[in-house]
């Protein structure tokens, strides 16, 4: 495949038009008649590589403004903003895409309204897919995940990819990360979900706001006026987006447990299989029952049934897709039982996610609740200490343990965790911890596994081990092995 720069830039914006073969941020990776971008970055600058870059063959060059630009021998494209041209370059080069896309962002439920979203597509009889920690997800194309939000060029590869399956929907997770660095920039989209804000990914942010700003950057700038906006109205930051979607003419749509949300939750009334929603459609009333265990996952249903609705489906018959879908590998999924008590793995990694995953398990009345977790290491540090207060304060008995704890001792992790909750038990190995869990359980009792959710690997220093616990719950509850399901 090949296109003319010239085209790809909109029809100016080169000093010379060539064919371009390719388009690629990593020097290592140009062959020749490649469009290499040279990306400033907090470690490295592209604009270093550029000479190996042609001597790899690259026919033209994108990067910001700099006097380097006068000696390069190919066309050079200067921007401003070059990672933002570059995701606009990968969705020209990559061709046609499916016709709907939608985007959610939030800190905690954005894999799961967007595969929500997608299976509520397919039980209307609508062609859709997922993309995002998951991997991809489709009736015609699952691919392995890898991040929440790919680069521009794996992603609009992956557009085209689904077009060309006749896939035309897809809902794709918008991270903090991929919106800061412009990922998103070149899709064509019609709408976006806001699920809500806590602290996370400080390490990269540094500061609250500027985390909530990344967020925002969904609805101030890549929503056309028109899109449409569905905002938790729960969340005090959902109130500022929907002013800025009232300032930038997009159409809005509300939900939550609040009385002002145009799709509201009445009630949420726990059951053996999930729970009932009584709910509030602009204004008139509707039951239905949801196979799914927490209040956060009616939040979720709601977000993806208004994502939907871009798509010219009734909210009404979104709403009854709710009684067939799957929650997602990974959040709050019963995996097995032990002792007569149910193990849950679940993926909540922030304070605030533990706080609404214990809460969930909280309203289901378990004789005792149990919680095994950790914390990343190489990660915000200050949310360490908050997770073990959450996890002293909503569960009976805690385990610490550890969590990919990467380039950091794990032990100084787990001591910071335990600042927060001192009569916690500290067990190291992630397997032997949710087996202590496992053989403390009593009838009735519930087993929260908290952290990893559908992750398979346990990141020691610069090493990535076979670990699951999803696989380690299933070994301990009589369906397979501990040396399968790895050590962690």
């Amino acid at each position: 495949m090949t296109a003319r720069l010239l085209e790809l830039l909109g029809g100016s914006g080169a000093s010379a038009d060539v064919v371009i073969s390719g388009v690629t941020n990593d020097s290592r990776a140009v062959s020749p008649g490649n469009l290499f971008a040279a990306l400033p970055g907090s470690v490295v600058d592209g604009k270093d590589f550029v000479g190996s870059a042609l001597e790899k063959g690259a026919a033209a060059i994108l990067m910001e403004r700099s006097p380097q630009a006068a000696s390069i021998s190919v066309p050079v494209i200067q921007d401003h903003n070059p990672r933002k041209r570059y995701a606009e370059i990968a969705a020209n080069f990559a061709g046609p895409q499916p016709d709907i896309q939608v985007a959610v962002t939030g800190t905690n439920g954005k894999t799961s309204v967007a595969d929500f979203t997608r299976q509520i597509w397919e039980a209307v009889g609508k062609s859709a897919a997922s993309i995002g920690t998951l991997g991809v997800r489709s009736q015609a194309i699952n691919l392995p995940g890898g991040l929440t939000t790919p680069d521009p060029v794996e992603l609009h590869q992956v557009l085209s990819k689904l077009k060309s399956n006749q896939i035309d929907r897809v809902a794709v997770e918008a991270s903090s990360h991929g919106l800061d660095q412009y990922r998103l920039d070149g899709m064509a989209l019609k709408a976006a979900a806001f699920t809500n804000l806590s602290r996370d990914h400080l390490d990269y942010h540094k500061t609250e706001p500027a985390y909530f700003y990344a967020k925002a950057r969904l609805f101030g700038e890549l929503l056309s006026p028109g899109s449409l906006a569905v905002i938790n109205m729960d969340c005090p930051r959902g109130r500022t987006l929907d002013d800025i979607a009232w300032g930038r003419s997009l159409e809005r749509l509300t939900y939550g447990f609040t009385e002002a949300a145009d799709l509201q939750i009445v009630s949420a009334t726990p059951n053996a299989i999930g729970q009932v929603l009584e709910l509030k459609i602009h204004g008139e009333l509707r039951k239905v029952s949801l196979p799914l265990v927490g209040s956060f996952q009616a939040m979720n249903v709601l977000a993806a049934a208004g994502l939907v609705s871009v798509d010219d489906v009734e909210l009404g018959e979104a709403v009854s897709a709710f009684e067939t879908l799957e929650g997602v590998p990974g959040r709050l999924e019963l995996i097995g039982q032990k002792n007569g008590a149910g193990l849950y793995v679940d993926y909540a990694h922030t304070p605030d996610g533990l706080k609404t995953v214990l809460m969930a398990a909280r309203a289901h009345k378990p004789n005792k609740l149990h919680v095994v977790f950790g914390c990343g290491g190489d990660r915000d540090t200050g949310k360490r200490p908050l997770m073990g207060q959450v996890a002293a304060e909503l569960a009976d008995l805690v385990y610490v343990t550890d969590d990919n704890p990467r380039t950091e001792n794990a032990a100084a992790i787990r001591a910071e965790i335990m600042e927060g909750c001192p009569g916690a038990t500290e067990i190291g190995d992630r397997a032997s911890a949710i087996e202590a869990a496992a053989g403390a359980a009593a009838p009735g009792d519930m087993i929260i596994v908290a952290g990893k959710g559908h992750e398979t690997g346990q990141i020691l220093a610069d090493n990535t081990i076979e670990y699951s616990d999803i696989e380690t719950v299933r070994a301990i509850t009589g369906s397979g092995s501990l040396s399968a399901a790895g050590k962690g």
